[in-house]
């Protein structure tokens, strides 16, 4: 390529970079090149990708094009549509909730509650409701963990509890009872509907009703929780995707540790 990122060096990269105009990069600096994806409820055809191309305009796309079409079936079609915008954004005015906390190793973790709590710390994890999606959960408590980053199970100085999928509100709490946990893990990957928010909403009500919100670490995670979402809800934190169990056991370690939950 002649153009872009790839026919210049750092130096002169950042000089063509306005960031309280920010706009999406796909040849040339500013171009606001984008890729969008749908399904449109119709034949794959000429006309469809007509009716994809209008579609984009109206979103804002100037010059679409539809570079990718495949029908899903008879009546269902899938489109993959490139274009332009002229929309920035402002990015030094971004101000975003996060997670604050200095990330340690399976190994700092350890010894972090061996010196600061100095007994195993309980954590039980599940994806409740209705949501039978595991991955989310199992690479965070799962010995082998995810990505090269061992699971909960893994810990010397941590019990980690994994029930799996679809446990009721109602028996998440009665378990966490039972074993007294530290820390609760909650996934949630099925979101139509908000689903996910009602189930998150009726475990935090559940344990104000047990009266032993305040005594435990709750946390959610799953490809549509934010931490100013976790928070909003009555959580302590929230992880999206791209976190880990190292992640997550530096978050509730401290949490444990900050409140004087030991």
């Amino acid at each position: 390529m002649s153009s872009g990122l790839y026919s210049t060096n750092k130096k002169e990269f950042d000089k063509t970079l306005d960031y309280s105009k920010l706009k999406p990069y796909g040849d040339t600096m500013n171009d606001g090149k984008v890729q969008l994806s749908f399904t449109l409820p119709v034949s794959d055809g000429d006309k469809a990708c007509e009716a994809a191309k209008l579609l984009a305009k109206k979103m804002g796309l100037e010059e679409p094009n539809v570079a990718y079409h495949s029908p899903l079936d008879n009546d269902f079609t899938y489109f993959v549509v490139y274009g332009s915008i002229n929309h920035t954004v402002d990015y030094n005015s971004i101000k975003v909730q996060s997670v604050d906390v200095d990330k340690m190793s399976m190994e700092d973790i350890n010894e972090y509650i061996k010196d600061n709590i100095k007994r195993k710390v309980v954590v039980l994890g599940a994806s409740t409701g209705s949501d039978a999606h595991t991955v989310g959960i199992d690479a965070i408590m799962n010995m082998k963990g995810y990505a090269g980053h061992y699971g909960l199970e893994r810990y010397e100085m941590i019990e980690a509890y994994n029930l799996g999928s679809q446990v009721l509100n109602e028996e998440f709490v009665k378990k966490a009872i039972e074993l007294k946990a530290d820390v609760l893990l909650v996934s949630q990957t099925v979101t139509q509907k908000n689903i996910h928010i009602e189930n998150l909403t009726e475990l935090v009500e559940l344990l104000e009703a047990e009266g032993i919100r305040h005594k435990v670490v709750l946390i959610c995670g799953g490809p549509r929780i934010t931490h100013e979402l976790a928070k909003e809800l009555g959580y302590d934190a929230g992880f999206g995707p791209g976190k880990y169990a190292d992640d997550v056991a530096s978050y509730a370690v401290t949490e444990i540790v900050n409140r004087k939950l030991i």
